[in-house]
């Protein structure tokens, strides 16, 4: 399947790591123009500068939690390239919460990027996806759709995330605009170092996950931006409010 993007631009959020560093990669390979962002200024350009062709390419570096700086993202992003085919919403946290613990600053924290952000981004993008027939791809998590202990407040946030493709889609329909995600189970990326977790932690888990995983290993996030460009492209002209579980397996496990 010949999959293009030749004179699209797309918003890719979360791409100084894993699954959104490789979207960016594989949708700028594919022909598009595209805007990366991400919180790590350092990171954001070494990113940047390696990409090519480079005029392709604008660098935004911000905290999606600030309204103003993701109002600024996507008027940057028309100014810049005329147009706005494409918002992938990759960015998000993880954090370590108990249902018994009630940490409101955590759940706020985790509710506000993992969902709060992609709800705004999502309606200030939706404009100019409506004069372009665009579309939104969100990453979720298998967490939207199994319960697991210890990251209740991810849990929730997943899981309200795709609730809101679906709702979103529906609304959106009628304007051009398809609206999906994705599922992964555990990839290899920089989420849970970014959260705390230790690097003798991560590769213990790592290690557990080959065995939670039915396929017997984790995934790495070229396989879920593949999914992601597809979602993003004419092939998947007719998919919308769909929840893509790429997972290894891991969602049709009961625990173990």
């Amino acid at each position: 399947m010949n999959i293009t993007f030749e004179k699209k631009v797309a918003i890719i959020t979360g791409a100084t790591s894993g699954i959104g560093e490789a979207t960016a990669g594989k949708m700028l390979k594919a022909g598009a123009s595209i805007i990366i962002t991400g919180r790590n200024t350092k990171k954001l350009t070494a990113l940047a500068n390696t990409l090519s062709p480079s005029e392709r390419v604008l660098a935004l570096a911000g905290d999606l939690s600030d309204a103003e700086f993701r109002t600024s993202l996507v008027n940057t992003a028309v100014e810049t390239f005329g147009r706005l085919d494409v918002l992938v919403n990759a960015a998000g946290i993880i954090a370590s919460d108990s249902a018994t613990a009630g940490n409101m600053a955590l759940y706020d924290q985790v509710m506000d990027v993992n969902v709060r952000s992609i709800f705004h981004l999502s309606s200030l993008a939706i404009p100019h996806l409506e004069e372009s027939k665009g579309n939104i791809v969100n990453v979720s998590s298998v967490a939207g759709t199994r319960a697991f202990p210890g990251i209740v407040s991810y849990c929730v946030s997943k899981a309200a995330l795709d609730q809101l493709t679906r709702c979103s889609a529906l609304e959106l329909a009628p304007k051009g605009i398809r609206v999906n995600a994705v599922n992964p189970g555990v990839v290899e990326t920089k989420l849970h170092l970014n959260s705390g977790m230790s690097a003798e932690a991560y590769q213990q888990f790592l290690e557990r996950s080959k065995e939670t995983h039915p396929i017997g290993r984790v995934g790495q996030a070229e396989e879920i931006a593949d999914l992601i460009i597809f979602l993003a492209s004419s092939a998947a002209g007719w998919i919308t409010g769909a929840c893509y579980a790429i997972d290894g397996g891991r969602a049709e496990t009961c625990a173990r």
